[in-house]
């Protein structure tokens, strides 16, 4: 068969691509002396690039957030760093040709589905990620020393943080997601709801306790046990759910050890195991519009997918959401029909790494295809997108993200889920009215068997 010159190039195009992911699938995840030693020159410490962009749209990184603004007040919401400034431009379906290069499938479709009142607000960029130094110093570790289980089901020989800030395939970076340093423990009271299309919804209430057994400073790597960390959950409201618990064991590796999760319900007064809180299980009170590994943008084994690294690149994204995290607005300010109220959302360009993913074959997903735009900062996934079996995009989801600077945690405030199909979202970490995230509760690992809980229910 004769080929064309354009499809011999194609052809080989291709097979260089091939080579290249059969090299990449089989190579040790340590980074060699060398690599590691740009975590000092050329790379920040989570492997980002120090320099600007050209131009100067994305600034050079001088160390994020360094300490709290001046009026910073501990008992009180974080107050924004930057509320001098103005948004550079908005882009809305008028526009957003113009700037078609820099948006995600995903908010190029929401322009397209509310043209008369999405928008993005375009603001200068702040790279605002900042760590301990303990984590920065872990983070040189892990890339020494990191590897990949087999099949990218779990990761050895990494500690407190992402364990691949030099990353060279696509599911390197889904580890360094799940594993990115969001303090050593956390309680909070937040809200979430299924939004209808005509922006009705009911608030579910609930307190979070995490206790991350990974993160802890001074950990070895016996200490973890195959653990990420440890939830404990308990909805408040609305009544009919009141007293529900859920506590949840994180593995690291769940095809070695699945993820142990059980469920109290108040009228049945046991705590029961949940086996199927896993992949695409229905999020509990998330009406279809979440599934659990949607929870914190994604989480669990990705051993279901094949995932690529398609590219690295400069896009508009969620960033420093600081408006949206303001006690001065109440859920009604910000639950609005059809999308959230974009007026409060702030956005920015910043350097992403692109990851795809594809359903396995013989495997069962109710999403066939996962786009995913992770921050180079940061390692937080920001945006996502999930298409269908007959390959359309079905919803898109929304991180956004602002620095806990009074620990140096950089963590999402909202999340958003847009289903396109139904109209309706979910919308998660609706904690305005509620008092700061506690990150020094002193909390610990035994508050987190399931007699504890069984005690807490019995209270």
């Amino acid at each position: 068969m004769a080929y064309s010159r354009n499809a011999r190039k194609n052809i080989n195009n291709a097979l260089v691509l091939l080579v290249f992911s059969l090299i990449a699938q089989n190579a040790p995840a340590k980074a060699p002396p060398d690599q590691v030693a740009r975590l000092d020159r050329d790379l920040t410490p989570l492997g980002a690039e120090r320099a600007g962009s050209e131009g100067g749209e994305v600034p050079s990184w001088d160390g994020g957030i360094k300490q709290p603004p001046a009026n910073y007040n501990p008992d009180k919401w974080h107050a924004d760093p930057f509320d001098a400034d103005f948004p550079r431009f908005i882009i809305n379906a008028g526009n957003a040709q113009d700037y078609s290069d820099k948006l995600t499938e995903g908010h190029k479709a929401l322009l397209q589905k509310y043209p008369s009142d999405y928008i993005l607000k375009v603001y200068p960029s702040r790279r605002s990620a900042s760590y301990p130094d303990h984590v920065y110093a872990a983070l040189k570790q892990n890339a020494a020393k990191a590897e990949l289980m087999p099949r990218g089901t779990g990761v050895k020989g990494s500690l407190i943080t992402s364990p691949f800030p030099i990353p060279n395939q696509g599911v390197e970076i889904i580890w360094n997601h799940i594993l990115r340093y969001r303090g050593e423990e956390a309680a909070f009271r937040s809200s979430f709801a299924a939004t209808l299309p005509d922006g009705s919804y009911t608030p579910v209430t609930t307190d979070y306790e995490y206790f991350f057994v990974y993160a802890q400073q001074h950990n070895r790597p016996e200490d973890i046990d195959n653990k990420i960390f440890y939830l404990k959950t308990e909805v408040v409201a609305p009544a009919k759910l009141a007293g529900t618990m859920n506590l949840v064991h994180e593995t690291l590796d769940q095809i070695r050890s699945p993820r142990q999760s059980w469920r109290y319900q108040a009228g049945e007064r046991r705590l029961r195991r949940s086996p199927n809180l896993a992949y695409d299980a229905e999020a509990p009170n998330s009406e279809g519009l979440r599934t659990t590994d949607q929870i914190d943008m994604y989480n669990g084994a990705p051993d279901q997918y094949e995932w690529t690294l398609i590219a690295k690149k400069i896009m508009y994204v969620p960033y420093n959401a600081y408006q949206l995290h303001s006690s001065n607005l109440r859920m009604n300010d910000i639950v609005r029909p059809g999308h959230i109220n974009q007026e409060h959302a702030r956005y920015e360009a910043h350097r992403v790494w692109v990851v795809e993913g594809i359903l396995r074959e013989g495997l069962g997903h109710i999403y066939h295809k996962r786009r995913m735009y992770f921050d180079e900062d940061s390692w937080q996934l920001l945006v996502a997108e999930d298409y269908d079996d007959k390959g359309q995009l079905w919803r898109v989801s929304e991180a956004h993200l602002v620095n806990y600077y009074e620990v140096k945690a950089p963590w999402t405030t909202l999340e958003v889920i847009y289903d396109l199909k139904s109209g309706r979202y979910f919308v998660d970490g609706l904690d305005n009215e509620e008092r700061p995230r506690d990150f020094a509760p002193g909390l610990r690992d035994s508050d987190f068997s399931t007699s504890a809980v069984r005690r807490a229910a019995r209270r």
